[in-house]
């Protein structure tokens, strides 16, 4: 995961006026973020909606920190790349490895892999989720052991798991709609304090060259930092001002399915990440949920770029407040 640096308000009024062109979505120049809404009822029509399994993400958490710390041209790395392939594969969806080549900003050259799994490919209406897979290459934050990689059990490892079990879930109960699950790499390999595009690599790519042609989702959601203790949803700032109804019909879903403590409806700063990329290269107006549970300058846990970031720190009721919302997401969305 990026330093997540705040992005400033002019940052997101000309970001905001680059999307004006964007159909179907809103947008919002002013310097201002916009007033906080008067959820409405029944956001999603109401529809069935299989059991997210906080215990079988779990595992799939485990299971991707157990490979070692996830970072390009390791050994880890690839290991983690192949077994996410096969998982996908497992539930049946049609996978597509999306190899490329990155440069680090201090010179070495990445060996990267974007893994796109695709549930019924050939249906036009679609939803897109995205988490990155990669973890952090040093824990800048840390006190001791600096240069060494993390375990990145929540920042990369627990949005992958949700779309794991997303993925198994599709298997199980299958809806009509179309769903793209997007594994994103070299998200967290950026300068901290440096410039944005040292950053997610894996969406920068992805984002100019895209799997199919002309692809925009119905709803396109990136999933960061989704599994830690304390973990607080707030309604990211380029999000709100991308797509603020789309923010406001998810955060009311979840308030309706019982997990208000984790979605809490407070507008929060803008966050740099894959969706920036996604929103600026593909013109897709893709939300952000990520934990903010901080004010000030530190916004992320204590936890973040450093070792504490393993196993031990993730909770499995955010895990299933997260992946409950998203399932509820794809099978209550009409087809």
């Amino acid at each position: 995961m990026q330093s997540k640096l705040a992005i400033g308000l002019l940052a997101l009024a000309l970001l905001a006026m680059l999307l004006k062109g964007f159909a179907g979505c809103e947008s919002n120049t002013s310097n201002q973020q916009p007033p906080l809404p008067t959820p409405a009822a029944n956001p999603f029509p109401e529809a069935a909606v299989p059991t997210f399994n906080e215990d079988s993400a779990f595992f799939f958490i485990q299971k991707q920190v157990g490979f070692g710390p996830r970072v390009p041209n390791t050994a880890a790395h690839k290991k983690c790349a192949n077994w996410l392939s096969n998982e996908f594969k497992r539930y049946g969806l049609s996978v597509i490895e999306q190899n490329f080549t990155a440069k680090h900003f201090k010179g070495e050259v990445f060996n990267c892999t974007n893994i796109i799994a695709q549930y019924k490919p050939a249906v036009s209406k679609r939803i897109l989720l995205a988490a990155h897979w990669d973890s952090r290459f040093m824990a800048d934050k840390d006190t001791k052991n600096r240069n060494q990689p993390i375990d990145g059990a929540d920042d990369g490892a627990s949005g992958v798991s949700v779309l794991l079990e997303i993925a198994r879930l599709l298997a199980q109960m299958p809806p009509d709609i179309g769903v793209d699950l997007i594994c994103f790499d070299a998200e967290d390999s950026g300068d901290d304090g440096g410039e944005s595009e040292t950053w997610c690599l894996g969406s920068q790519y992805w984002s100019k060259n895209l799997h199919r042609p002309n692809y925009q989702p119905y709803y396109a959601i990136l999933l960061d930092m989704v599994g830690a203790k304390g973990a607080r949803f707030m309604k990211e700032g380029v999000s709100m001002q991308v797509a603020p109804a789309v923010v406001d019909k998810i955060w009311t879903l979840a308030a309706s399915l019982g997990y208000s403590q984790y979605f809490v409806n407070s507008n929060g700063p803008g966050i740099t990440d894959d969706h920036v990329f996604v929103i600026r290269n593909a013109r897709i107006p893709m939300i952000d949920v990520i934990s903010i549970p901080n004010e000030g300058e530190k916004l992320f846990g204590d936890y973040h770029h450093t070792h504490q970031d393993n196993i031990a720190i993730i909770d499995k009721e955010v895990l299933k407040a997260t992946g409950q919302v998203m399932a509820a997401v794809i099978w209550r969305t009409p087809n």
